[in-house]
């Protein structure tokens, strides 16, 4: 048997605009994961039993906009080798639609352990290359970035079509992410922008370009330790997400209970128009701010940690149990 897993992620600024070429900001987060467990079979059939969603089927049997039949196929082929005698479970603890990169987590988990599985290797740079054309049936037209951070498992600094930066977090800072409850399919929310901006090119434009700044106004405080700068970077940032009709009455309740409980700032995470919102808490804030935000409706909160995780960008080997 042979298991491995995948973080979720979160992004700290700069969703949608990242879209359309501007820098953004994301990070693991370490409390939950996707784990996949690949079984030698005798059964020349692979099957797929993702018991989260309480689907058993069999890879042939699988439609080809199947994410976690595409893994498979995409993983196998870029491994030179024939997807059959196995059988593979999924389970994760990343909620779905809610912008922790729960699909990005399962394909990359799922790459890792077919990789260990054909006794491989598997960098990170090509986890996050398969897991980002199985991100295309998620998302339609994705940004990279999920696929970037689950994969390198360390906070980065990502522009589409560019070399990924990781860069230095001087100080680490908490964030408190609240759950709405309210699915927010990234496919759906991103397909709305663009339709919006071919509507209104030239003001979404000078929108992406405000997030833009506000992205690298962030990295350069996280980069001096400047964290308390961060709060009302979140707020422009949550304000210009507005404005691109991202948001939602559940979104603004909880940034609004987050503040009023202490909070330095919070915004949207993710696609928004329901999902996750994120807020800047410190040791002091940290009980008041969840507890508000539970209070206000919020279905789920937890607590990470945002810290450097060494320099470079690792590769990765697949771990096998059993």
């Amino acid at each position: 048997m042979t298991t491995a897993s995948a973080f979720g992620k979160i992004i700290l600024f700069g969703e949608h605009a990242v879209v359309y070429g501007r820098p953004a900001i994301a990070a693991p987060v370490t409390h939950v994961r996707a784990t996949a467990t690949i079984t030698p079979t005798k059964d020349a059939r692979v099957w797929i039993d993702a018991s989260d969603i309480a689907r058993r089927y069999a890879l042939d049997d699988a439609a080809p906009e199947d994410p976690i039949a595409s893994i498979i196929r995409l993983t196998c082929a870029q491994l030179g080798v024939e997807p059959r005698n196995f059988s593979v479970h999924i389970h994760s603890t990343i909620p779905v639609a809610r912008g922790l990169g729960s699909g990005a987590a399962v394909s990359v988990a799922m790459a890792r352990a077919l990789a260990a599985h054909f006794n491989r290797t598997l960098s990170a740079v090509e986890a996050s290359a398969l897991a980002f054309e199985a991100e295309k049936l998620h998302h339609g037209t994705p940004s990279g970035i999920d696929n970037t951070v689950v994969a390198f498992e360390q906070p980065v600094y990502f522009v589409k079509g560019k070399p990924i930066e990781t860069f230095r977090i001087a100080r680490a800072f908490q964030i408190a992410i609240a759950d709405t409850g309210i699915a927010a399919p990234t496919k759906i929310a991103v397909g709305a922008v663009r339709r919006a901006w071919e509507v209104r090119r030239a003001q979404y434009e000078a929108w992406f370009d405000e997030i833009g700044g506000i992205v690298d106004d962030a990295r350069a405080a996280i980069e001096r330790g400047e964290i308390s700068s961060l709060g009302s970077l979140m707020l422009k940032n949550q304000a210009l997400l507005q404005k691109i009709g991202v948001s939602s009455d559940e979104i603004e309740t909880l940034v609004d209970a987050a503040i009023g409980a202490g909070a330095e700032g919070a915004k949207l995470s993710g696609a928004g128009r329901g999902g996750n919102i994120i807020a800047l808490v410190s040791d002091e804030t940290r009980e008041e701010v969840v507890r508000a935000m539970k209070k206000a409706g919020a279905v789920r909160v937890m607590v990470t940690e945002i810290r450097g995780q060494g320099s470079g960008i690792r590769g990765w080997r697949s771990e096998v149990r059993g």
